[in-house]
């Protein structure tokens, strides 16, 4: 299991991923899935993935090395794309090819074939955007209504999203948020754990402003989990004891 998340909001691009596949009693595994395409100035591109790692990875494979398109025989790279939309057709593609090859076979094996994908990034003269790319290779895409998008296990990090973050909401704030929401699917799940790889997108920057990792020494993170839980202790004993039937004093 694994959470990713990305926020898209008025001043930028927030993406963050833990990197936990496995948490058994004594073996815990950790890959990267936060990977970052990149032509500084020309063009940077965010890809999350989540679900059957074998899979994830071969799609990751196939849109860096180059895949062939049916149509027109060429040869056909992430970075080669001239648009955000054609990008996230061509991973849509590979999405496809992967679970072609191999979904059957996993499905024999009662293992599981579903993948899931954040993608967002800007091109140089084209506007910022966040796609999310199913396991048929069909995808949706964030909008100022809903400025954010999660994958892999996100019922426990998606109240904080929902209550405060808007497409009004600094980058900054965007962040911080989107590692409260990683932390509180954290305490819930044994499966998702650091370390939690990040990056943030500025619109129109076409660079980085963040490319990122916290472990478990990360100071501010810990900081962060601490005033969060104290913040949520202090708010419940804030509000007035239920009045009704007999629990009233």
């Amino acid at each position: 299991m694994t959470y990713c998340c990305g926020v898209l909001v008025r001043e930028g691009l927030v993406m963050i991923a833990d990197t936990r596949t496995n948490a058994g009693i004594d073996n815990i595994s950790t890959f990267r899935k936060l990977h970052i395409f990149q032509k500084p100035g020309e063009k940077v591109m965010l890809l999350s993935t989540a679900g059957n790692l074998s899979l994830t990875q071969t799609v990751v494979n196939y849109i860096t090395e180059g895949m062939e398109n049916p149509e027109t025989k060429e040869i056909e790279r992430l970075l080669d794309c001239t648009s955000m939309f054609a990008a996230a057709e061509l991973i849509g593609r590979a999405v496809r090819r992967v679970r072609a090859v191999n979904g059957e076979m996993l499905e024999q094996e009662n293992v599981s074939s579903s993948t899931t994908f954040l993608f967002g990034g800007q091109m140089k003269g084209r506007r910022l955007r966040l796609f999310m790319i199913y396991s048929a290779g069909n995808f949706i895409e964030a909008t100022a209504d809903t400025p954010f998008l999660q994958i892999g296990e996100l019922k426990y990090g998606k109240p904080v999203l929902d209550r405060a973050v808007s497409y009004d909401t600094n980058v900054s704030d965007a962040l911080k948020l989107s590692l409260i929401s990683m932390d509180s699917t954290m305490r819930s799940n044994l499966s998702v754990g650091l370390p939690i790889d990040m990056a943030v997108l500025k619109r129109d920057a076409i660079e980085l402003a963040l490319d990122g990792r916290i472990d478990n020494t990360d100071p501010y993170f810990h900081d962060l989990r601490d005033r969060w839980s104290t913040a949520l202790r202090q708010a419940h004993l804030n509000i007035p004891a239920p009045p009704y039937g007999r629990l009233k004093p």
